[in-house]
């Protein structure tokens, strides 16, 4: 598949650019030369990662110093498709936040209103993000907000994202699993993939869904956020989804090509 025709690229971070091992970044073979050639055709690009233990602009300052030339602007988290989300479902609504104090940071400097749920306190959503830490009494009061007519809504509902030794588990899944359980519920997500993930990528873009393609390494996450939108998509073996048989995955949820790294894309752009 040629990608000469491609208006705008939405590409994955973990397992696609980079792999992740501790707080180390190791550089995927053809990355950086992959954004240079795209920006230099003309054409704009965004990182999409689920992570959220950092702000974008943290995330962008991160991968810049191991070389790969993204802006600010040019990178998404799941703060920022989140937002979309309450805007158009719950404006003005507040909201429970499981997340560190990069994420409240971030999200209340954005005007979301953020609360504890403590008794009497309205709560319009509970949104999981990445937390170092819960305790027992927070969880029971989101599920409790959630039994009483919130939504809840989480960063990413996968188990695991790919690093350099294996996958790493994902302590806002575990955490959103929690409180799906104790309200007998099923999060909505609005990291990778969602809606409000691809809204936040067209309005950052400027370009119909149609006219992207998605690059990533998740079946479950970065084809299927393609598939949503009608983008074209691209499935990179290098990271979560390297071993997976594509036969046994119904063809409405198959990529539209398959390259074994990033590297291989340079000759397709």
């Amino acid at each position: 598949m040629r990608l000469d025709s491609v208006r705008g690229f939405v590409l994955d971070v973990d397992g696609t650019l980079v792999h992740r091992a501790g707080n180390e970044l190791r550089v995927q073979p053809g990355a950086i030369e992959l954004m240079e050639r795209v920006r230099a055709s003309g054409r704009p690009f965004v990182l999409f990662t689920n992570g959220s233990h950092a702000t974008p602009e943290e995330y962008a300052a991160g991968l810049r110093s191991v070389g790969l030339p993204v802006a600010d602007a040019e990178l998404l988290t799941p703060l920022c498709s989140v937002q979309f989300y309450l805007r158009s479902r719950l404006p003005g609504r507040p909201v429970l936040l499981f997340g560190g104090e990069a994420a409240h940071h971030y999200l209340a400097g954005a005007g979301v209103s953020l609360v504890e749920g403590q008794d009497g306190e309205e709560v319009g959503a509970v949104f999981v993000a990445h937390a170092d830490a819960v305790d027992f009494p927070r969880l029971e009061r989101a599920a409790r907000a959630v039994l009483g007519g919130a939504r809840l809504l989480t960063a990413s509902y996968q188990p695991a994202y790919a690093g350099a030794e294996g996958p790493i588990l994902s302590r806002g899944a575990m955490t959103a699993a929690a409180i799906a359980k104790a309200s007998s519920t099923r999060p909505i997500v609005v990291g990778k993939p969602s809606r409000a993930a691809f809204q936040a990528i067209a309005d950052r873009l400027g370009a119909a869904p149609r006219e992207l393609a998605v690059i990533g390494d998740d079946v479950n996450m970065d084809i299927a956020l393609g598939r949503l939108g009608g983008a074209r998509t691209v499935l990179v073996r290098s990271g979560i989804s390297g071993e997976i048989e594509l036969d046994r995955i119904p063809e409405s949820r198959r990529p539209d090509a398959v390259v074994s790294g990033v590297s291989e894309l340079l000759e397709r752009l």
